[in-house]
């Protein structure tokens, strides 16, 4: 009886403070999830499109003895679409909670123990995406005057796509060591339940 008390006290209490956190971090994640449908349907056009051209235009071109057509330029498209979901798709996963995890242990603990271990995971995510915006950074930096052959655009489009996402990564994993620093402890069966297959 006491305990369901203190769970209707605590969300009360956090009710307040996280629809403003929530809606923070929703709008952050608006723009990225924007872009990252906007790269999912550039990549399965593109994928197409590639299948379209090798297997349907060169065979045409090859029977009425035209030049060859060249689209090199579809696989590196493909290529830079993959690189740039891969980031944005793990930064948003990560605000999402769509990352696999496995609950085994934590959720018996201190609830005092619960919310330092959320802290210190959420701090080496953050550590790993500032380490990847970094490295990101230099490959970009380096290779900024080196041109791709296929589309004929800088190397440092490809190198982006770590120092962005590796920002995002950072920014995420901050927002939710935050968001979710109170609720450490307090899930509900249902949740612990849902997150055993992808929890702490």
């Amino acid at each position: 009886m006491n305990s369901a008390r203190e769970m209707l006290t605590h969300r009360a209490a956090v009710g307040s403070v996280a629809p403003a956190a929530r809606r923070f971090r929703d709008n952050l994640l608006l723009l990225p999830k924007i872009l990252l449908t906007a790269l999912v349907a550039l990549a399965i056009a593109n994928m197409v499109l590639g299948v379209f051209l090798r297997y349907v235009m060169v065979p045409i071109s090859d029977w009425l003895d035209l030049p060859p057509l060249r689209f090199f330029w579809v696989e590196e498209l493909g290529e830079y679409a993959l690189a740039w979901l891969t980031m944005l798709g793990a930064g948003i996963g990560l605000a999402e909670r769509a990352h696999f995890t496995l609950r085994l242990l934590t959720h018996h603990l201190p609830l005092r123990l619960q919310r330092i271990i959320h802290v210190v995971n959420h701090a080496i995510i953050v550590g790993f995406g500032l380490l990847t915006a970094w490295y990101g950074g230099r490959l970009v930096e380096t290779n900024i005057t080196l041109i791709s052959p296929g589309l004929q655009i800088s190397l440092a489009w490809l190198y982006a796509s770590a120092m962005i996402g590796g920002v995002l990564i950072a920014l995420y994993g901050f927002a939710m060591a935050i968001i979710d620093y109170r609720d450490v402890g307090h899930e509900t069966g249902d949740e612990i339940g849902a997150v055993t297959g992808a929890g702490d």
